[in-house]
């Protein structure tokens, strides 16, 4: 069974008494344990998809599955703080609070259930992404955005959930520091059996990927890789 299914999905602006679509009848579906790729240019509705996946916006028409359940049905807030972890490229945290802060701080919305000890989870996902305590107790705004796009991705998974979407994790960082952040992203899917699609321009990562997608006016292909 696909854990995440999109089904004929439709999203447009309307254009005088026109449409213009950013996305037209796209389907396709995502697995457990993969690695996906998005590639698309600039406007190409990258962002726009991910964001139907991770329920921040609603398609005009077709579907959006969790294991085969409408994501509408689930709940887009529910489904947002219980199924998925989102990994922004602006990495979205709080910055006066310390990274582990901002992992425990993700845990207390979930309704999933977690260990009793979150402050271990929350050091231990941290050093499993590579950093260690001493930096793990500093405000993330004294932290480098290498260092910043890990606590990103510590937070994602810090909820216990299967799929990870991130859109363009490494566009502010260098290329030893994307190569870093891509190996962590395929260490998630192909180790911990997690969905992870991430909707980038780099060629790079979708080098890594195990399947890659390209956004063309609108259409979704899959592409060799």
């Amino acid at each position: 069974m696909s854990l995440v299914t999109v089904s004929k999905v439709n999203y447009f602006y309307p254009d005088g008494d026109a449409r213009r679509y950013i996305l037209k009848d796209v389907s396709c579906t995502f697995e457990r344990g993969s690695f996906y790729a998005i590639l698309g240019e600039s406007g190409s509705g990258k962002t726009t998809f991910l964001s139907l996946l991770g329920a921040l916006d609603k398609p005009k028409s077709g579907k959006v599955l969790y294991e085969e359940q409408d994501i509408a049905a689930i709940g887009f807030e529910s489904f947002r703080r219980n199924k998925i972890g989102i990994v922004f490229q602006a990495y979205n945290l709080i910055p006066y609070m310390t990274a582990v802060e901002n992992i425990k701080v993700a845990m207390s919305i979930t309704d999933n259930k977690l260990p009793k000890d979150v402050n271990e989870v929350a050091y231990n996902l941290l050093d499993y992404i590579g950093l260690d305590k001493a930096k793990a107790d500093r405000t993330v705004n004294k932290l480098s955005g290498g260092e910043q796009q890990r606590v990103a991705i510590a937070r994602a998974l810090a909820t216990n959930v299967d799929v990870i979407l991130a859109d363009e994790p490494t566009g502010n960082l260098d290329e030893d520091m994307e190569n870093e952040i891509v190996a962590i992203l395929g260490k998630l899917a192909h180790e911990h059996n997690k969905c992870v699609i991430v909707v980038t321009h780099s060629t790079q990562i979708a080098k890594q990927a195990d399947s890659v997608f390209k956004l063309r006016k609108g259409k979704l292909e899959a592409m060799d890789n």
